[in-house]
């Protein structure tokens, strides 16, 4: 919070040139009377920790804890001098000499020197200080006058922004000394007969804690003393009510003695209203019969500012981003609008009650609270003309409208309206607009001032309201919600089950009316765990079944919104919840619905607009995970449309996974998997399972789930050579040891040798070749389909490929030949290449490069013909290699160059790096070894944490020689000692051995694996 002139506390402006740091709100410092930029939060936190720890040194560790905490940067305090440099160029002013800095540099660490400077945390200081001995004095004025100031020190959120540990503490220590000042002031404002002044301090931040029974009973006694026992009474039973449904308890003995006093008009112990009693002891010149607008026998009253704002009382955490935004400064000159939007349960209406609370002081005119009801009971809602003329009697200060006003009983919203907008045209006010539905419902009730202000609440975003700031209100992340259900259950009972307080976090989504729910479960169940609510949140159906209590529900909130929806639109919420990926575009909804994609995103926009599903890339979709939970019970309700919509959506991705493999459209028989493709190519399939990355292996853990075992094989297998091509062996892996189990409950018994096959392949891909060798003979174990070799076609091309690469070169030989025939026999061009390619290197291994080389153009021919890039390089590949075998390196270098250009364009990242270094290596050999080098750095870039081990050592292993052949003796040797540290290194035995030679100097010069 800046301090200016008519700040509490700041004193006569400065213009001195003295130094002005704030820190009770946006952290902002000034020089005289001229601003200074501070920069970054992440500086301004340097700053405010130097300041809150001065004038002791803080060394760099403490530094870093303060402002990073368990994140420190990678390059520790070495990032400090940067932060201080900026700080002291800012703060340091420009004499006519050197003077020392407000920063001073010590052994470890920085100081903060106070001196000549002014913070408002010393102001706060001063007048707290003064409230204790006022206190303790007895001198009431002074409390209640210097409380004041306090106050309005502390009415900005503190440290505003700024991040680390200490700005928490220091925050949550600042919010507990506004309270006690706050309970302070309104007790001397009680004793001294002020009472009207303590109901509206009452009314104001900072907002009393849930069932606050000390203010609970400070707002008693103030209602009693303004003559509203009826009232006081009220807030004693809406208090019990409260204690007794939450915590099960009663009120405390100072509360229930304030309510017995109320009860017997106790005036010794509650002093009644300081003007007049009844009327007949009312003097004989008392001012009764003044006239007035209300006509003869009304007294006059001064008008009183209006607050219909509901009582703060949410414990609102993780939202100091969203309330700075809704409380920042605004244009005095204009009508300000924010419209606010969220999921059912997100805290929407206990965001911008805080933040209308906070900014209350500010709208001088009054503050107003309309709640329209949008998805309430049929009869709660509240029309334009109803709310219209509400606001009117409230801004006439309660007068109820006669028969001589033209507004009386008016159904013409245009008539409203325009009495709505002459009666606000010079008042400025705050007006919150809760569970708004559409912008028609809000534009008639924009009030006319300058410099007003509306905040609008509601599930529906509103397009068609012209808002200087839309903000959607998102579900917690992981730790604020851990951190609301500490404040909830409080926190010993939390912190003595950290995993469980997590897990329950995790199971709630974030959603703070679910950690509401779930937290009064449990503060009603004593004898309850964490753990244990946990366990009966554990699957989606149960969940939502736990999160109700009375007449709140989770469920019951989604529905309403869900009942609001157009008839298409509630079709496409149900297909949505089936969704298999926690993301999902709107190819997947189309498939579902049987529409076209662009109706399909039209239907997913609108239900981002009902705050029904996020959408946190352009294009994909979401839902919060109890949202998905709802809309699946809701798809159970229609059992047949929800097997259809499964049906469509595991056949998108089937064929997706199909289309997008190498192997072309013959190693796949057709089935109910490949009933049609909206994906024109290869490419356009490939780049959609891209784009559900991971999430790929939820896809078959959603059809095997459903007990769709088939479906779950085939997605499996559609998916390996995507996966593997990609680098994603680990998650190839896991979507094949989902498949497995139901291979043996198919109706498709080819899948049980199809899935084995697979896994030999991705253990073929990792270098794994005995594990690899298992899998296809267990694949041939499991055919028994004769009608249907390909599998077998496969699985002894699979052992061929391991065989070779174990040694049996004989065993190798026999195996990829039987392979070549039956693939030819079968037309199956992609295996018949892998086959060809596999024998030309067996003779390229043995010497016989000619022979390689025939091999390896017949496989090339062959790849040219699928017009499949991957494929093509590969093919290239293996031919520059016998090419430089044979001494032709220019023609092998043009090859490579042609390889890595197809593997760039296949989205292939292994075959890139393999591609790379072969161009290396052609590179080397021609003697420019510099090209060879960035050749070879190039290809250890495309390298990710899913590359097979034997991959990385021959990169790095021919790197190393690359190195040496340049005299670059050392880095050769870390190349090599890299190759060999490598996880599973010992299982690849020719790169180990030519890894070792190089280490110790045996190595000939050339490329590492490359023949003379």
């Amino acid at each position: 919070m800046g301090v200016d002139s008519a700040d509490p506390g700041a004193g006569p402006a400065d213009t001195g040139g003295h130094l002005r740091i704030d820190l009770l709100g946006p952290v902002r410092a000034r020089r005289g009377e001229v601003p200074l930029a501070l920069g970054p939060l992440r500086r301004q936190a340097v700053l405010a920790a130097l300041i809150l720890r001065a004038p002791a040194l803080v060394t760099y560790r403490q530094l870093l804890d303060d402002v990073w905490g368990t994140e420190p940067p990678g390059t520790g305090h070495r990032v400090l001098p940067s932060y201080v440099y900026s700080l002291r160029q800012v703060l340091d002013g420009a004499g006519d000499g050197p003077a020392p800095s407000v920063i001073e540099g010590g052994r470890g660490g920085y100081r903060f020197v106070p001196d000549g400077t002014r913070t408002d945390l010393a102001d706060l200081a001063e007048h707290i200080a003064h409230v204790r001995r006022a206190k303790a004095a007895g001198d009431l004025d002074a409390v209640v006058d210097h409380g004041g100031r306090a106050l309005e020190l502390l009415r900005a959120e503190p440290l505003a922004g700024l991040p680390g540990p200490l700005a928490d503490t220091e925050r949550q220590r600042l919010a507990r000394q506004r309270r006690t000042v706050h309970q302070d002031r309104v007790e001397c404002l009680v004793l001294l007969g002020r009472h009207p002044e303590a109901l509206d301090a009452l009314m104001a931040p900072p907002p009393a804690r849930p069932h606050d029974e000390p203010l609970a009973a400070l707002r008693m006694r103030a209602l009693y003393g303004s003559g509203r026992q009826a009232e006081a009474l009220a807030v004693y039973q809406e208090t019990r009510r409260g204690l007794l449904d939450e915590l099960g308890m009663e009120p405390g003995e100072e509360l229930h003695r304030v309510h017995q006093a109320v009860l017997r008009q106790d005036h010794q112990l509650l002093p009644g209203p300081a003007a007049f009693g009844p009327e007949r002891d009312r003097p004989e010149d008392s001012p009764a019969e003044h006239a007035t607008p209300g006509g003869p026998g009304h007294a006059p009253r001064p008008h009183r500012r209006r607050n219909d704002l509901p009582g703060d009382t949410a414990c609102l955490v993780g939202r100091e981003r969203e309330l700075a935004l809704l409380t920042a400064p605004v244009s005095p000159s204009a009508v300000s609008v924010v419209a606010v939007d969220g999921t059912a349960g997100v805290g929407k209406t206990a965001l911008v009650v805080r933040a209308a609370w906070a900014l209350g002081d500010a709208y001088p005119d009054g503050c107003l609270f309309v709640d329209l009801h949008t998805h309430g009971a049929a009869h709660e809602s509240v029309a334009p003309q109803r709310a219209l003329r509400r606001l009117l009697r409230a801004v006439r200060d309660g007068a109820v409208l006669d028969d001589t006003d033209p507004t009386y009983d008016a159904d013409d919203l245009a008539d409203l309206v325009t009495a709505w907008r002459a009666a606000t045209s010079g008042l400025r006010l705050l007006l919150v607009v809760d569970d708004a539905r559409s912008a028609e419902q809000v534009r008639p009730l924009l009030p006319a001032g300058p410099g007003s202000r509306v905040l609008v609440a509601g599930r529906q975003r509103l397009p068609g309201l012209d808002a200087g700031l839309r903000l959607t209100v998102e579900p917690l992340d992981t730790a604020d919600a851990v951190g609301l259900l500490r404040e909830l259950v409080g926190e010993s009972r939390a912190d003595d089950e950290p995993d469980a307080a997590l897990d329950l976090a995790r199971r709630c989504g974030g959603l703070p009316l679910a950690l509401r729910i779930a937290s009064a479960r449990l503060q009603n169940r004593p004898s309850w765990t964490l753990s244990f609510l946990a366990g009966r949140m554990s699957d989606d159906a149960r969940s939502l079944g736990e999160l109700r209590a009375e007449d709140r529900s989770v469920e019951a909130a989604f529905r309403m919104s869900y009942d609001q929806l157009a008839p298409e639109l509630r079709r496409g919420f149900r297909a949505s919840g089936l969704a298999p990926t926690a993301r999902f575009d709107g190819l997947t909804l189309a498939a579902m619905l049987g529409e076209s994609r662009e109706d399909a995103e039209d239907l997913l926009e609108g239900l981002v607009d009902a705050s029904l599903l996020q959408q946190p890339n352009p294009g994909r979709y979401r839902m919060h995970d109890l949202v998905r939970a709802h809309a699946r019970r809701l798809a159970a309700d229609v059992p047949e449309e929800a097997a259809a919509d499964r049906t469509a959506v595991l056949s998108l991705y089937t064929a997706a996974g199909r289309l997008a493999a190498d192997w072309g459209p013959v190693a796949f028989p057709a089935d109910a998997g490949t009933t049609g493709s909206p994906f024109p190519g290869w490419r356009e399939a490939s780049a959609w399972l891209n784009a559900a990355g991971g999430e790929l292996v939820d896809v078959v853990a959603y059809a095997a789930t459903a007990g769709r075992f088939d479906d779950a094989c085939r997605l499996a297998e559609a998916l390996a050579d995507h996966l593997t091509r990609q680098g994603h062996h680990h998650e190839c892996r896991a979507a094949l040891d989902l498949a497995l189990p139901c291979a043996d409950l198919a109706t498709d018994r080819r899948m049980r040798s199809a899935l084995r096959n697979c896994m030999g392949m991705v253990d073929i891909y990792q270098g794994r070749f005995r594990q690899a060798h298992t899998w296809f003979t267990e694949a041939l174990r499991h055919d028994c389909a004769p009608g249907d070799p390909r599998e077998r076609a496969r699985a002894i091309t699979g052992m061929g490929t391991a065989e070779w690469m174990l040694g049996d070169i004989e065993g190798a030989v026999a195996h990829l030949r039987e392979a070549v025939e039956l693939a030819e026999r079968l037309e199956d061009g992609w295996l018949t290449g892998i086959a060809t390619l596999n024998l030309g290197a067996i003779r390229s291994r043995q010497g016989e490069h000619e022979q390689a080389l025939d091999h390896y153009l017949t496989a090339l021919t062959i790849a040219e013909k699928s017009e499949r890039p991957r494929t093509i390089s590969n093919a290239l590949c293996f031919t520059a290699d016998a090419l430089l075998a044979l001494g032709r390196h220019a023609e092998a270098t043009d090859l490579l160059r042609r390889a890595v250009g197809l593997a760039d364009e296949a989205g292939d990242p292994p075959l890139r790096a393999a591609t790379l270094s072969r161009l290396a290596t052609a590179q080397h050999l021609q003697g420019r070894l510099d090209l060879a080098v960035d050749a070879h750095h190039a290809a250890l870039a495309t390298l990710t944490r899913h590359t097979s081990t034997w991959l990385e050592m021959e990169v790095r292993t021919r790197l190393g020689s690359t190195y040496a052949a340049a005299g670059r003796h050392a880095e050769a040797r870390q190349e090599f000692r890299s190759a060999l540290a490598l996880p599973g290194a010992g299982d690849h035995p020719r790169q180990y051995a030519l890894a070792r030679d190089g280490l110790n100097g045996t190595g000939t010069g050339r490329p590492a694996g490359e023949s003379t």
